[in-house]
């Protein structure tokens, strides 16, 4: 399996339509990816949240899930599970964040996913950011609308067990749901650890990656 690591990454978007989004679905991701690139600038945009116990969780959360980076965080108060109706507020909250700067890597939702949020503003993210390398993640649900990824990073097993301890730590509000617990976030990266030949990972969803390849050196022109 061939590997390819990012010329560069010195800024990151992350695209949330809910608090805790983000950390479920690359929580693992964000802290190899941030451990790596020390003082990487990280961006974060929250569609619904803001204002409430949610948004207290989601900033000591992204905090803890980038150690090391510049970090910024907007939450919005979209109404949740109403962001399809919200749709010009959301895309004028993207465009925002467009004239600030060129993001190396943009994590969002994935266009299949099945909850209207997400796949909202999975929607809105290729019409703002066009030449971007985005990566959408994927969020284990009742919908079941899990589709076969094709874009794979391994996680030690330290690290998957410190993604499952600060999701619990910081996001209290969540603990009493059915799917929010340790085997869920385990199972679904021990069968991406499996594709990948790995022992666990977290998947994404790229829709158009464009490969460039570096000249020949050394060599005659006519040869």
């Amino acid at each position: 399996m061939l590997s390819l690591l990012p010329e560069r990454l010195d800024r990151m978007l992350l695209l949330g339509a809910h608090c805790d989004d983000i950390a479920i679905g690359a929580g693992g991701s964000l802290l190899e990816l941030c451990r790596a690139h020390p003082g990487v600038q990280v961006t974060a945009l929250v569609l619904t949240g803001g204002g409430s116990l949610r948004e207290e969780e989601e900033r000591a959360a992204l905090t803890a899930f980038c150690p090391g980076a510049h970090l910024e965080i907007n939450v919005l108060d979209l109404p949740d599970g109403r962001v399809p109706t919200r749709w010009e507020r959301a895309k004028l909250a993207l465009e925002d964040l467009r004239a600030f700067g060129e993001p190396d890597l943009i994590l969002a939702p994935s266009p299949h996913d099945a909850h209207q949020d997400h796949r909202t503003l999975a929607q809105i993210v290729p019409t703002v950011f066009r030449d971007h390398l985005t990566l959408g993640y994927e969020i284990l649900k009742w919908e079941g609308d899990l589709a076969q990824p094709s874009v794979y990073l391994p996680l030690a097993e330290p690290v998957l067990r410190e993604k499952i301890a600060k999701l619990h730590e910081h996001y209290g509000s969540q603990r009493d749901r059915s799917w929010f617990d340790a085997e869920t976030f385990g199972g679904l990266a021990r069968i991406r650890g499996v594709q990948c030949h790995a022992r666990y990972a977290e998947a994404y969803h790229v829709a158009k990656l464009v490969l460039g390849v570096a000249p020949l050196t050394g060599l005659d022109p006519g040869e």
